[in-house]
């Protein structure tokens, strides 16, 4: 990669502009680019043709009717999900999870904007906040962000949107403990390589887009960075961000997606980048999560191409370039996981299970993790499980069930990459011995079909068992909120 002197030293410039004491907002938030005008941008909406890369930024089609529901579950599935239309707002629903209750439609709440491609969803510490991405919403040329108020988990509101300066292409978040986030965002401004970590204050600035220190800066401009995956240990102090694809090599035209093959190791002290840990031919590292009560702190790793799972050790020293972080290879998924598109994973929080789906596999890997130096399958390649292109999935707080969206990403006519779904929410029952009892689901064509179906990418369950105490899955091991 080669710059000029000049855009190098602007570069540099914009990402050291503003002291690390001293947090300055660096978000932009802007209505759509054509305002809506009944019964013009309909149609304008429905018939214009794609253009290449960039979607017209048209406003969404007119609100659908629903039918909400009063009844006050004790367990609540939030599901951040675009209209299968693409037309339509794109919204979050929520859903009761209780078993004499399931798949109950509680609340729907849409966005100003269409076209986003939902992706990742997340909680804040307090349980009052959930934050959304929104993976191609550069497309349209609109906000990237979403933020709703769950304080009333049975009335959930849309707060803002926002975007990043420097950043776009949204992808996995972490709450952090004193309030606001961290998230990854995948590309550039435009699509391209470097993204940024991203993290805002209590109040949902965006206030730092990482790295901000001029090696941390020269570091991403040279190589990949294309932060997809994201863990936070605040017990040791560490930062975990995987390089998965360069945003815009899924988007026509392409000569093939461009995967990564590292995991960056941060200090979470001065967010900077201790170590670029390599895994060899990784084929885009997809995801990375801690190992709840791991006494060196480590963390597993998928790597999409190699169909594979690496254990990272951020506590042992590189031999070769003398830096913290050591990655080894964990357990080989098998054939049927190589070059599976997309593999993520979940780990149950007393760190003995773990489960791994593979999209284009059709398939949820089920491992026993209690001893890293022996890890035991507990499914097999033979099994045929009732699951069209499995994604995203979150462990339920009580640790009894797992819930998968089978969903990952369709770039229609202007990408290469489009993978097949069934669209439904999976509620899988976790057994004694780690196994998984596939009995229930959501249909979300079904539920949605007044707006063209629905592509459900990501969940966040609350459980209120116990009102005065409810439990959610902020996304940090250990010492998460």
């Amino acid at each position: 990669m080669v710059f000029s002197k000049l855009a190098l030293a602007s570069l540099l410039a914009l990402a050291t502009a503003a002291p690390k004491d001293t947090p300055t907002k660096r978000q932009i938030s802007l209505p759509p680019l054509i305002p809506s005008i009944p019964g013009v941008t309909e149609p304008l909406s429905s018939n214009a043709p794609p253009l290449p890369i960039l979607q017209l930024p048209t406003p969404p089609l007119p609100e659908v009717p629903y039918t909400p529901s009063n009844i006050k579950p004790k367990k609540i599935g939030y599901f951040w999900t675009g209209s299968g239309d693409n037309q339509h707002a794109d919204f979050l629903a929520s859903f009761s999870l209780d078993d004499d209750t399931f798949g109950t439609l509680l609340r729907l709440v849409s966005v100003p904007t269409s076209g986003n491609s939902p992706h990742h969803l997340g909680v804040s510490s307090d349980g009052k906040t959930l934050w959304a991405g929104g993976l191609l919403s550069l497309l349209k040329t609109q906000d990237t962000g979403f933020y709703f108020d769950v304080s009333n988990p049975y009335e959930p509101k849309f707060l803002k949107s926002d975007r990043a300066l420097l950043a776009s292409i949204s992808d996995d978040v972490v709450a952090k403990p004193d309030g606001g986030f961290f998230f990854t965002y995948m590309g550039s401004a435009v699509g391209t390589s470097p993204g940024r970590l991203i993290e805002t204050d209590a109040d949902y600035n965006i206030i730092h887009q990482w790295p901000e220190d001029v090696p941390g800066v020269l570091s991403v401009l040279d190589s990949q960075f294309s932060p997809h995956g994201l863990a936070v240990d605040y017990d040791n102090g560490y930062i975990y961000t995987s390089d998965f694809v360069i945003p815009i090599t899924v988007l026509k035209p392409s000569a093939g997606i461009v995967g990564g093959h590292s995991v960056r190791l941060w200090d979470l002290n001065t967010r900077t980048i201790l170590n670029s840990v390599q895994i060899p031919n990784g084929g885009g590292i997809q995801d990375v999560k801690l190992i709840p009560g791991n006494k060196e702190g480590a963390a597993v790793a998928t790597a999409v191409g190699l169909g594979q799972i690496w254990i990272i050790y951020p506590k042992r020293t590189d031999p070769v370039s003398g830096k913290p972080g050591v990655a080894e290879l964990l357990f080989d998924l098998g054939e049927k996981a190589r070059n599976t598109v997309a593999i993520f994973s979940a780990i149950t929080s007393d760190g003995k299970y773990m489960y791994v789906t593979a999209t284009t596999a059709n398939h949820v890997y089920q491992l026993d993790i209690s001893d890293l130096d022996n890890v035991k399958r507990l499914d097999s390649d033979s099994e045929v499980q009732p699951i069209v292109g499995p994604h995203y999935l979150k462990i339920t707080p009580d640790q009894k069930n797992v819930v998968i969206t089978d969903y990952f990403v369709q770039t229609g006519d202007i990408g290469i990459l489009n993978t097949p779904s069934d669209y439904v929410a999976q509620y899988i029952d976790i057994l004694d011995d780690g196994r998984l009892s596939f009995n229930r689901s959501i249909n979300f064509p079904q539920v949605f079909s007044n707006r063209g179906g629905a592509r459900p990418h990501s969940t966040v369950v609350f459980d209120l068992t116990d009102p005065a105490n409810p439990k959610y899955d902020t996304g940090a091991y250990p010492g998460a909120p």
